[in-house]
């Protein structure tokens, strides 16, 4: 089984899909005008059993385009609440500060680019964890 997982937002979404064993398949940030043909191409690829949806910024306008474009799949809306921490925490595992940035902690950095699609990752996981993974 995979899970879609959407992060919305008003200029941008996360987007992922992860494999029931956690997995990350697909990894990515998207343009929240883009949103609706984004997920429909790969849930086209994956076949994800369901849609995991951030209950933050702009989820029911998120969750009408999605619904609009996979009609056929369930769309569980989850509580975001500290994803945006988790995942610049999981940003700077995954890219470590190199040059005089590694002497700084990470938590008082900012990542140079948007990790909504970490927070997409967070979610689903989260999802498939509370669902016994």
């Amino acid at each position: 089984m995979h899970v879609a997982a959407v992060d919305p937002g008003r200029e941008k979404c996360g987007l992922a899909i992860v494999a029931e064993d956690g997995r990350v398949l697909v990894q990515k940030v998207v343009a929240t005008a883009h949103l609706a043909e984004e997920i429909f191409a790969i849930a086209k690829a994956f076949a994800p059993a369901l849609v995991v949806l951030g209950n933050g910024t702009t989820s029911a306008e998120a969750e009408t385009a999605i619904r609009a474009a996979l009609p056929e799949l369930p769309v569980e809306v989850v509580d975001e609440y500290r994803t945006t921490d988790d995942a610049r925490r999981a940003y700077w595992k995954s890219n470590p500060p190199t040059g005089w940035r590694r002497f700084l902690p990470t938590g008082m950095q900012v990542p140079p680019v948007p990790v909504d699609d970490f927070v997409a990752v967070i979610l689903a996981r989260r999802y498939l964890d509370a669902r016994g993974r």
